[in-house]
């Protein structure tokens, strides 16, 4: 479970889901958070910290570079992650400080990159290398924010080559999740506004995961093994 945008660092529902059922999280949190307070939620669950800046309009690379060396330092050891929820050109141009973090780290919803653009670009590969050499994972989620329209045909066969070619990398670096309930910002609402949430039926969610990850041996591979190990699951 990872939190959405529209709750910022408010997650005190979450907390309580946590310590009622189990489970593991990653968070959005203040950077003045106490050591207390992360070891409070390590207790209750939680392996990761979220860095969004692409819901903030912080698309450069200094500005990931600033977030996570606030953060790298402080995580190190612990079993936590850092999911980075940013724009391509961020990633890609601070894929030099992702590779030498100290603890995994976790690109969010297919490093956003966009379908229409070919897996030979510069910046594509750039992030497919952190893949391939174990320095990142990749979220495969959220098809409706890297292509316009994932029911139309040509868009969906164009997200299943970018996510073969994710899995292809590394398939230990892989990731799936639904991102449900499907949050949206609607066109002219301010963040701080109420967005409709997106209609995404789950029979389109199971079709895109068997033509992302097409055999039972890799599904087991991204939707088991990986998080299992990334999250601490005993």
């Amino acid at each position: 479970m990872s939190s959405p945008a529209s709750t910022a660092t408010t997650t005190a529902c979450s907390w309580r889901a946590l310590r009622r059922w189990a489970g593991r999280r990653a968070g959005l949190l203040d950077a003045d958070v106490s050591d207390a307070c992360l070891a409070r939620m390590h207790e209750t669950g939680v392996r990761g910290l979220r860095v969004n800046l692409e819901s903030t309009g912080a698309s450069d690379a200094a500005a990931v570079s600033r977030a996570l060396a606030i953060w790298a330092a402080r995580l190190a050891g612990q079993g936590w992650h850092i999911q980075v929820y940013a724009s391509l050109d961020a990633i890609a141009q601070a894929a030099p400080t992702l590779a030498r973090l100290a603890v995994p780290v976790v690109l969010d919803h297919f490093a956003m990159i966009p379908v229409q653009v070919p897996l030979q670009d510069a910046r594509i590969q750039g992030v497919l290398r952190l893949v391939a050499d174990g320095d990142a994972y990749i979220k495969l989620s959220a098809s409706y924010r890297v292509a316009p329209d994932p029911d139309n045909d040509a868009q969906a066969c164009r997200l299943a080559a970018l996510a073969r070619a994710i899995v292809a990398c590394n398939p230990e670096r892989a990731l799936w999740a639904s991102d449900w309930p499907h949050t949206n910002r609607q066109p002219g609402l301010l963040p701080t506004e109420v967005s409709a949430y997106r209609d995404v039926p789950a029979a389109r969610l199971r079709a895109e995961l068997h033509a992302w990850l097409a055999d039972a041996v890799t599904r087991e591979q991204v939707l088991v093994r990986n998080p299992a190990r990334l999250y601490g699951f005993q």
